[in-house]
């Protein structure tokens, strides 16, 4: 597919403000080639310690199946992995025409980061009810018909965009994102903040106690924050063109907006939830005590 970059040459005249010439680095070829292939490299590095942990896990306990565990893992490897080649193939994918057929390969890693991240704050539900005795049955058909009911709307707002050929279907599309991003960080204050209470509550002396504090908590922090700042960031830039994101022209935007919002949050999370499974102990020999 033929494309051709617009490039200028950086250098400070007289008279010229330093921020116009910082703004010239997202017209440079080689700024643009370097920042890409950067977030491809960030992102493939992710997606390579989530199937490196994925694969731990399975030789750790095969006989326990697709746990959620390992289902999360799953995905972070997926969705790095897509925005990796999505990355590492930017000039193809920047020149994709209609517009909208773009925005589809941009927004679908997106809503798989939201499914994948949701998944804890399912895990997390599903802990505290058990653990208060509640019943939790219906949490986990509740995440599936609301990931179902998401992917509907988005896929309209798709339709819409193909369909109108206008800013308001790109508008809308990014609104939508931005709403589904803040529900998601409710959803870690609220199921995050509940069992970080939850095992406050329980005896110093409990094993375990503090480490899961720190995770739940940790967990917590981060993915609220990356959820509020995606929601923050594509609310604004609806409605501002000079933010627009994803676009072939603000190479040092996306390079910010992509580390704050998936790549330093997804490695933080795979970090703090490093820890193995314990190994399940035969049916037919036990432990001496």
């Amino acid at each position: 597919m033929a494309f051709s970059l617009r490039t200028k040459t950086f250098t400070f005249t007289e008279g010229e403000s330093p921020l116009q010439s910082f703004n010239e680095i997202h017209y440079l070829d080689q700024w643009q080639r370097g920042i890409y292939y950067t977030l491809c490299a960030a992102y493939a590095t992710v997606s390579f310690i989530a199937l490196i942990q994925l694969v731990r896990i399975q030789m750790r306990v095969p006989e326990y199946g697709w746990t959620t565990q390992k289902v999360f893992h799953l995905m972070n490897f997926l969705v790095n992995g897509v925005r990796a080649v999505i990355f590492g193939l930017y000039e193809n994918v920047f020149a994709i025409k209609p517009k909208a057929f773009e925005q589809v390969l941009m927004e679908v890693p997106g809503l798989l980061f939201f499914s994948t991240y949701t998944l804890l704050v399912l895990f997390w539900a599903e802990i505290y009810h058990q653990a208060r005795s509640e019943p939790a049955q219906k949490l986990r058909p509740a995440y599936f018909s609301i990931n179902g009911v998401i992917y509907f709307i988005q896929i309209c707002l798709w339709i819409y965009m193909s369909a109108s050929k206008n800013a308001t279907g790109f508008g809308a599309a990014k609104l939508f994102l931005a709403v589904i991003s803040f529900c998601a960080s409710l959803g870690f204050l609220l199921y995050g903040g509940r069992l970080f209470f939850l095992l406050r509550r329980f005896p110093i002396e409990s094993r375990g106690r503090q480490k899961k504090l720190y995770e739940v908590g940790s967990v917590t922090s981060i993915c609220c924050t990356c959820f509020l700042i995606r929601c923050a960031l594509l609310a604004v830039s609806a409605f501002n063109k000079e933010a627009d994101l994803d676009v072939l022209d603000h190479p040092i935007l996306n390079l910010m907006y992509y580390l704050l919002v998936e790549i330093v949050p997804s490695a933080l999370v795979l970090f703090i939830l490093r820890k193995l499974p314990p190994k399940r102990v035969s049916d037919q020999y036990h432990p001496i005590r």
